[in-house]
């Protein structure tokens, strides 16, 4: 999935995330595609608690990058 975040919606703990994940796992499944990845803010305990419980493994030796603004800009122009 490209694009923003995805949030809890008012019915959060009904299984909508599992689903979600799940269907995302097939597609990578069926797209011989190797893994699945996602990324999860630090202090969101409750999201990162119900990822482990799925079996999503932590990748600590990771950082994630962003460029926005005049720095996109720039790059963008050479």
């Amino acid at each position: 999935m490209a694009g923003g975040p995805v949030r809890a919606a008012a019915g959060a703990g009904r299984g909508a995330g599992k689903a979600l994940l799940a269907g995302l796992a097939r597609r990578c499944l069926d797209e011989n595609l190797g893994r699945l990845e996602w990324s999860v803010l630090d202090w969101n305990a409750p999201s990162i608690a119900f990822y482990d419980s799925l079996g999503a493994a932590t990748l600590d030796d990771w950082t994630t990058r962003r460029m926005s603004g005049e720095a996109l800009s720039r790059l963008a122009a050479g």
